[in-house]
């Protein structure tokens, strides 16, 4: 299966050495869940798209740390490719900026989270009801908990949404919108070591008890793995489904 990975941003300067950029982050990811993916990697931050939207099984996206809303130019270019997958219904995950980018795309709306920051560790409650309805989400508990880094989240959800999991803080922190577009504020490519050289980085950006809890939730155990378990068989689920003929 080929994956291609829309990137929405670098990682800093200062951190690659240590961490890579995020072609190198989710190759490290996808090779420790599934090895026989292919990773395609286009930098929509410079205009590089897929020629074919057939070139990919399924896409998914890095974060950014950029906003939706920003007025640049190859934001609404890209906001405008979200469409045409939709569109097109191809298998589409939006992590964290591509998330958001789903709900302002198709008619949502993403603005300044009012309980502040989304830093550290984070846990999400599934929505029992909804996720047994769906095969790929394979879970064996009622939550799970992924590394978070944003300042926006979705405050108005998009038509045919419907809430996967969600917390006090985040109510949407996993989306499906139709049947082929996932979207999930965490983000399953960090490390927490990573996260703890991002915020030692940008600490000035925080108030200094954000900075303190989050790297305090470090210590936590995260579910990136399961997730991105999730996230394959999501577009795996989508591809055949859109690839098999009807049956008369």
């Amino acid at each position: 299966m080929r994956i291609g990975v829309l990137l929405c941003d670098d990682v800093r300067q200062a951190l690659r050495d240590h961490h890579g950029n995020y072609p190198e982050m989710f190759t490290r990811l996808f090779s420790e869940v599934d090895s026989s993916i292919t990773l395609n990697f286009y930098r929509v931050t410079e205009g590089q798209y897929p020629q074919a939207l057939d070139e990919c099984d399924g896409y998914i996206t890095s974060g950014s740390r950029f906003g939706v809303n920003d007025e640049i130019k190859w934001i609404r270019v890209f906001e405008s490719f979200v469409h045409q997958l939709y569109a097109q219904h191809l298998p589409f995950v939006g992590i964290c900026f591509g998330h958001q980018m789903i709900a302002r795309a198709l008619g949502g709306e993403v603005c300044r989270a009012e309980s502040g920051w989304g830093l550290g560790l984070a846990r999400a409650e599934l929505n029992l009801p909804e996720t047994r309805l769906h095969s790929w989400l394979t879970h064996s508990a009622p939550q799970y908990a992924l590394l978070v880094s944003h300042q926006d989240q979705i405050v108005q959800l998009p038509p045919d949404t419907r809430v996967l999991a969600g917390s006090q803080s985040c109510p949407y922190a996993m989306i499906l919108v139709g049947t082929h577009f996932l979207g999930i504020q965490g983000h399953p490519e960090f490390t927490p070591t990573y996260l703890q050289d991002l915020i030692t980085l940008r600490h000035s950006s925080y108030p200094p008890a954000t900075v303190r809890a989050a790297l305090e939730s470090l210590a936590g155990k995260t579910d990136h793995l399961a997730v991105t378990q999730w996230l394959i068989h999501f577009i795996k689920h989508r591809h055949l489904e859109a690839s098999t003929p009807p049956s008369d």
